[in-house]
């Protein structure tokens, strides 16, 4: 019996009702306009059809697809985000329909530079999150495994601080900042890490802390005798090691003096959570930057900022540097510094000149 429209006891939605090939059907069109619940069964009944006849991978939409992507484990603030733009792009869109062009297409829509955007944003904001949505659907058989063309990403140089340098940030820094970025460098924590550090996973007497990255592994990380000082001086020991002054913390929250509890999870990535202080830090350093200026919206006066051309994932480049000037051991930096592969950490050889061996133990405390 084909597919036809019903109305339902104190109901004034359209539903529709019928069997497609045996399988019974009686949902709703979500609508109580008679043209549009037409249009629905119509296209309902073809997707059956299609379904019963090819199989539901011909009839699978990206929407299913994400949702059932979200719903098979947690996913990060900055991945939902990226998806739900996706999402308005692609809506009811067949899996088997998404291909090089729609994705070429998609960069247009959704990024705010459209095609000329850089390749590091087009992969972050749309490749990487379409491409594991659509291999999340190719393993239960809703689509091909995806193939794209990957953007070609314009490789920047990498930067780091030598010790003196260090210092300079570091002496320049908030009172609140500076345990942050002398942990930061001294063990080569991501900020995500840094930021979600508690005091229960810290052992000063043992020099260890265990942070937890992004994966969700478990990561035990030594501390250097620069990094115990500088931790031993925060109280109180309960909670978050790293926390904001007031103005920082999370909204909402009861907070103690001029402490708040914790920074606010911006669902970003690169020290969003820092920012101003980390400016105002590399500014006072005399560490390069730019000044930027422009005028507010609704203003009539001219606002400057400066920004620097360092970001605080630069302080992971310069633990890597550091530790392998010291060790000289590709290896063992790959294991403390929680990366997953060797070819991750061949960048940093031989960056930091030898020269700069006994500054950098100094800067460390550690003894020759």
């Amino acid at each position: 019996m084909p597919l036809k429209l019903v109305t339902r006891k104190n109901s004034q939605t359209l539903y529709i009702r019928g069997t497609v090939r045996g399988q019974s059907i009686y949902e709703s069109t979500g609508t109580t306009v008679l043209q549009q619940a037409e249009a629905y069964r119509v296209k309902r009944e073809a997707e059956l059809w299609a379904e019963s006849v090819y199989g539901k991978r011909a009839t699978v939409t990206f929407a299913h697809a994400v949702a059932a992507y979200l719903e098979a484990e947690e996913r990060s603030e900055t991945t939902r985000t990226h998806l739900s733009r996706l999402l308005r792009y692609f809506g009811t869109i067949k899996l088997d329909n998404i291909g090089q062009n729609e994705l070429d297409e998609a960069y247009k829509a959704i990024l705010t530079k459209g095609a000329q955007a850089t390749g590091a944003t087009k992969i972050r904001a749309v490749l990487t999150p379409l491409r594991a949505v659509l291999e999340f659907a190719a393993i239960r058989g809703w689509c091909n495994k995806p193939a794209f063309q990957r953007p070609k990403v314009q490789q920047v140089r990498m930067q780091f601080l030598r010790p003196a340098e260090a210092t300079a940030l570091v002496d320049a820094a908030a009172e609140h900042l500076k345990p942050l970025l002398i942990f930061l460098i001294g063990t080569g924590a991501r900020m995500s890490e840094a930021l979600e550090l508690e005091w229960k996973d810290v052992d000063l007497k043992g020099h260890r802390a265990v942070v937890w990255q992004k994966q969700g592994d478990e990561r035990h990380i030594d501390l250097p005798p620069v990094v115990v000082d500088a931790l031993a001086d925060i109280t109180p020991k309960a909670g978050r090691v790293f926390r904001p002054t007031r103005r920082y913390a999370r909204p909402g929250i009861v907070r103690s003096n001029d402490i708040g509890r914790a920074y606010y999870d911006t669902g970003r990535t690169g020290g969003g959570q820092i920012k101003k202080a980390w400016a105002t830090a590399n500014r006072k350093a005399n560490l390069p930057g730019h000044t930027r200026v422009w005028i507010p919206k609704g203003a009539t006066k001219p606002k400057t900022q400066f920004v620097p051309e360092l970001t605080p994932h630069c302080l992971r480049h310069t633990f890597a540097t550091w530790h392998y000037c010291l060790h000289k051991d590709l290896i063992r930096l790959k294991e403390d510094g929680g990366w997953r592969t060797i070819t991750m950490v061949t960048r940093y050889a031989k960056k930091m000149p030898d020269e700069y061996r006994e500054e950098i133990m100094e800067w460390l405390g550690i003894n020759g």
